[in-house]
């Protein structure tokens, strides 16, 4: 039985509590008991087999997309989903959530995204201040082996699938900075995680500087941008987004060329 599964605790405040002020709009997991019917363990998704059929039912809605781009887009609804719980608890009430691939369960939506999830507790406390520390539980345990997979069976790199794990916690740490139970450690910590350029082993870091801040010439409004592109261009359902590092390039001219080349 994995770890997490033996640690059950009780919190106040619970993490239902802190879905207020910037969370408001947001679902909070489900913790504990009986997982609904239509959960299933993200476990199966180190199984290449298992996370393919999970993905052939989200593709259904784009016929003959890009693999790359409909996989990509698949990833950011999941890291979306996982990032507000993981985030929420981590700075708020410095807990570490059981979000290991072995430990939760995901419910997906009508269109096969993951759109909630269910954890068996609450977490544990967390007692340091390192930043890879303070999130190795969802870095190594849930998002480095799935993004391994989503590289293997989509064909892009590596590095795509972590530039939109990293912009949702640029993002969400920005928006958890106004929450009034904010922990201004656990806040600096999580912006140290971004703003790292190499590991503790010496490694690079794929979360480093997911986003960039620029004002554009003649402008007065900060603009958020992309350092990589999510690659949903090369879906025809799709132009590009408001963060694209791409903004400005002839993209329906590459989008001509990609499908002569088919």
């Amino acid at each position: 039985m994995p770890s997490a599964l033996r640690q059950p605790q009780l919190f106040e405040p619970s993490l239902a509590a802190c879905y207020t002020g910037p969370l408001a709009n947001f679902t909070p997991p489900l913790i504990g008991e009986t997982p609904p019917l239509e959960a299933f363990k993200t476990a199966r998704w180190r199984n290449a087999h298992w996370l393919k059929e999970d993905l052939t039912r989200f593709a259904g809605q784009y016929p003959d997309g890009d693999q790359r781009a409909v996989v990509s887009i698949w990833s950011k609804w999941h890291f979306s989903a996982l990032t507000v719980p993981t985030l929420t608890a981590n700075l708020l009430l410095n807990r570490n959530l059981p979000v290991g691939l072995d430990d939760m369960q995901v419910i997906f939506n009508e269109k096969g995204a993951t759109s909630r999830l269910w954890l068996p507790h609450e977490g544990t406390p967390i007692t340091t201040q390192d930043p890879f520390e303070r999130f190795t539980t969802l870095i190594d345990q849930h998002w480095a082996p799935l993004i391994e997979q989503l590289a293997a069976i989509s064909g892009a790199a590596q590095r795509v699938f972590w530039s939109n794990a990293g912009g949702y916690v640029d993002y969400y740490v920005h928006a958890l900075a106004e929450h009034p139970l904010i922990n201004e450690a656990a806040l600096a910590a999580a912006k140290a995680l971004l703003e790292t350029r190499t590991l503790p082993n010496g490694k690079r870091n794929p979360l480093f500087q997911p986003m960039r801040y620029f004002t554009p010439k003649g402008s007065e409004e900060v603009k958020r941008v992309r350092k990589l592109c999510c690659l949903r261009y090369l879906l025809e359902e799709f132009d590009t987004c408001g963060t694209c590092p791409l903004e400005g390039c002839d993209l329906e001219a590459r989008k001509r060329a990609k499908q002569a080349n088919r």
